[in-house]
């Protein structure tokens, strides 16, 4: 059996969540050794400047594509919501594990959620979906960018912002859901394309590797996570736009809402889908192609061209 070098990068949560599909591989055979290969990259560095205005696919996982490719590595673990769509030739996701709480959390100098934050407060959030959205129901606000890991960010609140916005899968991943003052519902806050999802990035011709690794695929987070990077491809989105996206199962009823908005918040276009889970990346397609008709076009095009 083999020994497994997975890259990752050195944040507290990405170690976290390394070391947890670490342990997942060694699970399936006492044979199994890992190593995590610990990476900095671009967006790592760049911490002074917003996400929207570095520019650039792939901030978070380049360097990460790198490592594999060159043999430093056998594996990649990322944040489904900052891979890009297109990925590295030779290389795929080869599996997304049981996805985790898919909804933002909020902190909040209040102690409760946003409507109980007053008028004209200061939310600290990287994220143009989180302003597009929340800018639409709180003119009021005014939205600040805050970077760095999970502890940095919390560190801010009370004296740079009045509340900062995160990931709740990565709250919950680091324990510290306790921090938080609300989880938001997906209804008020869609999420980010894949937030909570897992991937693991293989080379494609490992077939050892990718027989064990295609073991922790989730079917579920699998049919969900294909809808929604569906629906960001044709979008042409990454990490960095208003774009946000949110799948849902019935049984083999899939449910994909999409939405685009504007950093201003004067315009959200918000439209979904309903279909078979079999059917989920040409649903993606279709809803893409619908919010861009209904208005999306334009405001994509004007962020990229800021780009």
């Amino acid at each position: 059996m083999p020994h497994i070098r997975i890259a990752t990068r050195r944040s507290p949560l990405a170690l976290w969540q390394a070391e947890y599909i670490a342990a997942e591989l060694e699970k399936m055979s006492p044979d199994i050794t890992t190593e995590l290969v610990k990476i900095v990259t671009r967006g790592d560095k760049i911490l002074d400047v917003p996400l929207a205005q570095v520019g650039g696919k792939g901030l978070f996982t380049k360097e990460i594509d790198e490592a594999l490719l060159d043999g430093r590595a056998d594996v990649a673990v990322h944040s489904m919501k900052d891979v890009p769509t297109q990925l590295p030739a030779g290389t795929s996701i080869r599996a997304y594990p049981e996805r985790a709480d898919p909804r933002d959390a909020i902190a909040t100098i209040t102690g409760g959620g946003l409507d109980t934050l007053p008028e004209g407060a200061t939310i600290g959030t990287s994220s143009l979906r989180r302003v597009a959205q929340l800018q639409a129901l709180y003119p009021s606000f005014r939205f600040i960018s805050v970077r760095g890991n999970i502890q940095t960010r919390l560190s801010k609140m009370g004296t740079e912002v009045d509340a900062i916005i995160l990931a709740a899968a990565g709250i919950r991943r680091m324990g510290m859901q306790d921090q938080m003052h609300e989880f938001i519902d997906t209804e008020v806050l869609m999420p980010a394309v894949a937030q909570g999802t897992l991937g693991i990035q293989t080379r494609n011709g490992d077939d050892a590797i990718n027989a064990l690794v295609d073991r922790l695929n989730d079917t579920d987070t699998v049919d969900r996570t294909r809808a929604e990077r569906a629906f960001l491809a044709r979008l042409e989105g990454g990490c960095q736009v208003p774009i946000a996206a949110f799948a849902t199962l019935d049984g083999d009823q899939l449910t994909l809402k999409g939405l685009v908005g504007s950093v201003d918040g004067k315009i959200v276009i918000r439209r979904e889908i309903i279909g078979l889970r079999c059917d989920g990346a040409a649903m993606g397609i279709a809803l893409a192609d619908e919010v861009l008709d209904a208005g999306a076009r334009p405001i994509l095009e004007a962020l990229y061209a800021e780009g």
